[in-house]
């Protein structure tokens, strides 16, 4: 590669839907410390905005918003990078909050990066109740603190970002589209590391539902499969999920209720014992780390008798949907 270092000017995309918390993220960002972005661009991605967003908290820094219109993420921060001129583009999800001393750590990362590095991760941390145990939720939440390549705080050299097209828009949740795009990136002959600047990522609040909703990702990781082998797992250093479980729960569920239509009871019931016992165990798994309220227990019983079935069944929906898909560059 003849690829020359260029200089540590930067600028920030942040994409959001216009929750309360673009508020703390542009806030802290105007705050911190150091070498100021060339300029901020916030990514208005609601589908019918009826008002402009407040940027006020973004202080004395250069920043503009763009709109469009409920695209998703990935569209999102494609729209926001391809606008910018700067040497090097991070990207921060409106419910992050960085540090005092981000914007000199920053700094640091990139005058670090060697001229084949085309991204540099941010560290976050997840802060989570030190008066209780963590919920499901928020332990999922915490998981991000080992996640590779997050684009809640990830630098990308604009001349990687161009190489390979940016964000794949098949993508369309905040899902798999930064490892699809980290391993393009690497495909590419670019190297990313992890830098040193560290980003408080809270948890935000959620719903009983939340998991459930979650297990629209299965889809994605069928597109994933389809662009880059099976092997992606590891080489985007994923955590595999609990998938082929969930695939035998499901399987002992449907084999009891077909032994039953086909009356024959002792099949029936030897299937809905092992998936009453497997769900349980799956149960367990999520309750017992817990606080174990009332109210937690409650929704880890329901929705772990949900999640085995809506992970089978969006997972095979992602294959359907994705079986003629080709990486970005090729035919579609």
């Amino acid at each position: 590669m003849n690829r020359t270092r260029e200089h540590t000017e930067y600028a920030v995309v942040v994409p959001t839907i216009g929750r309360p918390c673009l508020d703390d993220c542009l806030r802290a960002l105007a705050a911190c410390e150091g070498p100021p972005p060339k300029e901020v661009v916030v990514v208005d991605d609601r589908l019918a905005p009826a008002n402009a967003l407040p940027l006020g908290s973004s202080g004395e820094l250069s920043t503009r918003s763009i709109a469009t219109g409920g695209r998703g993420p990935a569209a999102a921060r494609n729209a926001g990078w391809r606008t910018v001129k700067a040497p090097w583009v991070v990207f921060l999800d409106d419910d992050v909050q960085v540090l005092p001393d981000w914007r000199d750590r920053l700094a640091a990362d990139l005058a670090a990066a060697g001229d084949d590095t085309g991204g540099v991760q941010g560290r976050l941390s997840v802060p989570l109740p030190t008066h209780r145990r963590s919920t499901d939720w928020e332990r999922g939440t915490a998981g991000l603190e080992e996640a590779a390549w997050a684009t809640a705080d990830m630098a990308y050299r604009l001349a990687a970002l161009e190489e390979v097209d940016g964000f794949d828009e098949r993508f369309p949740r905040a899902f798999r589209e930064d490892a699809d795009l980290a391993l393009r990136v690497m495909d590419a002959g670019w190297s990313l590391r992890r830098g040193e600047r560290v980003t408080l990522h809270p948890v935000r609040p959620s719903d009983r539902w939340a998991s459930v909703r979650a297990q629209r990702g299965n889809a994605d990781d069928a597109l994933m499969n389809r662009l880059h082998g099976a092997g992606w797992w590891d080489r985007a250093q994923a955590p595999r999920g609990r998938l082929p479980g969930h695939t035998a729960i499901t399987a002992l569920a449907g084999a009891a209720v077909l032994s039953a239509a086909a009356r024959r009871p002792r099949p029936a019931l030897l299937a809905a014992g092992l998936w009453a016992a497997a769900t349980a165990e799956f149960a367990w798994a999520r309750i017992g780390p817990g606080p174990r309220t009332g109210q937690e227990v409650a929704t880890m019983v329901v929705t772990s008798v949900l999640i085995p079935p809506l992970a089978c069944w969006h997972r095979l929906g992602g294959r359907v949907r994705h079986r003629a898909a080709q990486p970005v560059g090729g035919a579609r």
